[in-house]
C-alpha cells in the first residue's frame, strides 16, 4: 500500500497535508525516514511511524450511531444534515457509508462502516437480518393487529410483508407503545405496516439491527465504535467472511 494512502487512511488530514507530512522527513518505515509517498508499505509486516509513533494501518471502521431526528441517512446532500456530518474527521476519512436507510424522522440505532461486504449481507434480503423498532401509535393496538403481522400484512402497492412479531408493551385509549421486529427494509415498511391496520405510526425508533442492540447510553446523535464482541456477533451470524 502507498505510504500516503496509507497516512491518509489512518486520519493524517487531506492529501496535501500528508504530502507535507511525509515530506518533513516525520514519516518512517522500519526505522527509515521516508520522504516519497508513492513508497509502498505492507499492512502487518512494515511498521509506519510518524515522529517515532507508530501508526497501525486500519482498513475498516465500524460505528454504531443513535440517529437523531431531522438528520438523513446519507453520505452528503444539499438540504439536509447527514450522518456524516455528525462524525469527526478521523472517521470520515476512511469514507463510511450508512448500512440501511433510517426515514429522516426516524431515530435509533444505524451502523456506519466503509466495509462493503458487510454492508451488503446485513442488507441482503436472503440474509432475513432481523430489525426491532420501538413505535408509538396513534391508534389501540391489539392482539388482531399482532396477529395479522405474525402472518404478513399488504401494503399500498399490493407487497405482503414477511412475518413480523408484535409486542403490545402499553395502550392508553386510541395511544398504543410497542416493539416490532420485522426481517426485511422495504422502503417507510413500518409505516406502511400500520396504515394497513388503519393506525399511524407517531413515533419510531430502531433498536437492535441483527444482534447488535442499540446502546442506551449514547444521546440522539452520539457514536461510537462497535465493541469487538457486537462485531464478532454480527460475523458469528454469518453475515459477513471478514
Amino acid at each position: 500500500m502507498r505510504l500516503d494512502k496509507w497516512l491518509s487512511n489512518s486520519g493524517f488530514g487531506s492529501r496535501k497535508d500528508v504530502k507535507q507530512l511525509i515530506k518533513s522527513g516525520a514519516v518512517t518505515i522500519n526505522g527509515t525516514a521516508v520522504k516519497d509517498g508513492k513508497k509502498q508499505a505492507v499492512p502487518g509486516e512494515d511498521k509506519v511511524a510518524v515522529h517515532g509513533e507508530e501508526i497501525v494501518y486500519r482498513e475498516f471502521i465500524y460505528l454504531m450511531m443513535n440517529k437523531p431526528d431531522g438528520v438523513i441517512s446519507a453520505t452528503e446532500d444539499n438540504f439536509h444534515e447527514t450522518v456524516i456530518d455528525l462524525i469527526d474527521e478521523y472517521f470520515q476519512s476512511f469514507k463510511p457509508f450508512p448500512v440501511g436507510r433510517l426515514d429522516i424522522d426516524t431515530e435509533g440505532l444505524l451502523l456506519l462502516t466503509n466495509d462493503g461486504q458487510l454492508s451488503h449481507s446485513l442488507l441482503s434480503p436472503k440474509k432475513h437480518v432481523p430489525k426491532k423498532y420501538y413505535a408509538e401509535i396513534d391508534g389501540a393496538v391489539t392482539g388482531k393487529d399482532a396477529e395479522a403481522f405474525s402472518c404478513g400484512v399488504e401494503l399500498d402497492d399490493g407487497y405482503v410483508t414477511k412475518p413480523a412479531v408484535l409486542e403490545i408493551l402499553e395502550v392508553s385509549g386510541e395511544r398504543s407503545k410497542i416493539n416490532l421486529t420485522i426481517s426485511e427494509g422495504k422502503f417507510h415498511q413500518v409505516k406502511r405496516m400500520f396504515l394497513s391496520r388503519g393506525k399511524e405510526v407517531t413515533y419510531l425508533k430502531r433498536m437492535k439491527m441483527g444482534r447488535v442492540d442499540l446502546d442506551p447510553i449514547l444521546e440522539p446523535g452520539e457514536y461510537r465504535e462497535l465493541t469487538k464482541a457486537e462485531l464478532e456477533s454480527l460475523l458469528a451470524s454469518g453475515v459477513s467472511e471478514h
